[in-house]
């Protein structure tokens, strides 16, 4: 007979979701969206919680509801190749190459940086992702001790630690959120422009990469069926969704009425240690490294584990678990030398190529048990949000790229014919329009298919 869970044990589960998706990005994110919106912060962040919050449940409930045994799986049934090449490509962006180097490097320039005289920063860096990666490592290489290092110890210190700078600002609010001025976007689309910023956590993709931990937790707790796993992800998942949201909620607003008192801040790292000095003053910089390198060596713990297990299910002949574990370590601890600002450029474009695909994978998934899972219906839907991502990935290039005139003619083009490109969501029609097309084709044959089995 099957084990039924404690209301503890989802909380658990939760807790160790919520600890694997809130890293450094998902703390200076969310305040310098507050700044830059300023007293249109409340559209903003219901924009920002919809692609922070909204598509990361439906990512891991996706995991859960059509029964896939990872990422991997689920975009192989639109097609083997794109299986392979969506999988590879989200996998090391969310891994070496750009959010696993930004958890370093976020802790760095946030809590250790300010401390370090000018001619010593180079070698610091070095010297403290190397530190920070063997720690993250050392918890990896024991991905069966994940729920308990992360849910029950991490999880909770930095929550601890969290809790009193929100309860701070809260408490005694440096100005009012109707005054600060609104900039930039947010002036005409704050909502829009809250989802796209919503991009940079980088949690959608997570949360299929994420999902497949969730569902071995579970199983790891007792539960066998694959309707009480779906059933366990999305309770686990609503867990974590809630928690994020009310921290997200806080943090634009201490972003909205840190106006009050400060300016306009380069990235929210900036004003996030601006914020904790305010209140704190010098153990402000204390509280806010511990609460970043808690933040960022959680999720790195999440995401080497995520990635390694996946290279090794992908290439099993190729590399075991712990020689991935330890490769992508060492790449990311490379990388994070390069700096914060050149990672966060160059992950602008990919993003905008990976969430559009995202977001169709995670809707065909969620309804697939209407077209059970029939090319017909997810390729076309795949390849139409294709043609618009690679669109966006061009517009997000620098502008030495988007102003060649081959690039600017494709990109006018779409600035003309496709709705919402301008603001950065023009994959929606295309999006729609393939899923449309997919389904018409799919009730338009199933007749045809049902009458060739029974002959």
């Amino acid at each position: 007979m099957e084990k039924k869970l404690s209301a503890a044990s989802y909380l658990t589960v939760g807790s160790m979701l919520f600890g694997l998706f809130f890293g450094a990005g998902n703390l200076i994110f969310p305040v310098h969206m507050g700044q830059e919106a300023g007293s249109a912060v409340g559209p903003a962040t219901l924009g920002f919680l919809i692609t922070a919050i909204g598509l990361p449940f439906l990512g891991v409930a996706a995991i859960g509801v059509s029964k896939s045994s990872g990422l991997f799986d689920l975009a192989g049934r639109v097609h083997p190749v794109f299986g392979y090449a969506m999988t590879i490509l989200l996998y090391l962006t969310i891994g070496p190459l750009f959010a696993l180097p930004r958890t370093a490097t976020v802790s760095y320039e946030i809590g250790v940086d300010p401390f370090v005289p000018d001619p010593y920063k180079t070698a610091w860096l070095a010297c403290f992702s190397v530190l920070f990666f063997a720690a993250a490592l050392f918890f990896a290489l024991r991905p069966s001790k994940i729920l308990t290092s992360v849910g029950k110890i991490l999880n909770p210190l930095f929550l601890v630690f969290l809790a009193v700078l929100i309860v701070t600002s809260l408490a005694r609010p440096m100005g009012s959120v109707g005054a600060a001025q609104v900039q930039g976007a947010y002036r005409s689309v704050p909502f829009f422009k809250g989802f796209t910023e919503g991009y940079n956590t980088m949690d959608a993709l997570a949360s299929l990469a994420f999902g497949i931990i969730v569902v071995r937790s579970l199983r790891g707790l007792g539960l066998k069926s694959p309707r009480s796993i779906a059933a366990g992800t999305l309770k686990s998942g609503f867990i974590s969704m809630v928690l994020m949201g009310l921290i997200y909620g806080f943090l634009g607003y201490i972003g909205a009425s840190s106006m009050g008192r400060l300016k306009l801040s380069e990235n929210g790292g900036i004003a996030l240690a601006q914020v904790a000095r305010y209140y704190f003053s010098e153990w402000g910089g204390v509280l806010l490294a511990v609460i970043v390198t808690l933040a960022c060596l959680k999720t790195a713990v999440g995401l080497i584990t995520a990635c390694a297990e996946t290279f090794q299910g992908i290439f099993p002949n190729l590399l075991g678990y712990r020689a991935c574990a330890v490769l992508f370590t060492a790449v990311s601890c490379l990388i994070a030398n390069v700096g914060l600002t050149q990672i966060i450029a160059f992950s602008i474009p990919v993003l905008m190529l990976l969430y559009p695909l995202a977001i169709a994978l995670i809707l065909l998934a969620l309804l697939s048990p209407l077209f059970h899972n029939r090319r017909c219906v997810s390729l076309p839907t795949i390849l139409f949000t294709l043609f618009d991502a690679a669109a966006d990935c061009l517009n997000a290039l620098p502008q030495s790229v988007t102003a060649q005139p081959a690039v600017r003619g494709i990109l006018d083009f779409y600035r003309r014919c496709v709705p919402f490109f301008s603001i950065g969501m023009g994959w929606i029609v295309p999006l729609l329009a393939g899923l449309g097309l997919g389904l018409i084709l799919y009730f338009c044959t199933r007749p045809a298919l049902r009458a060739s089995r029974a002959g």
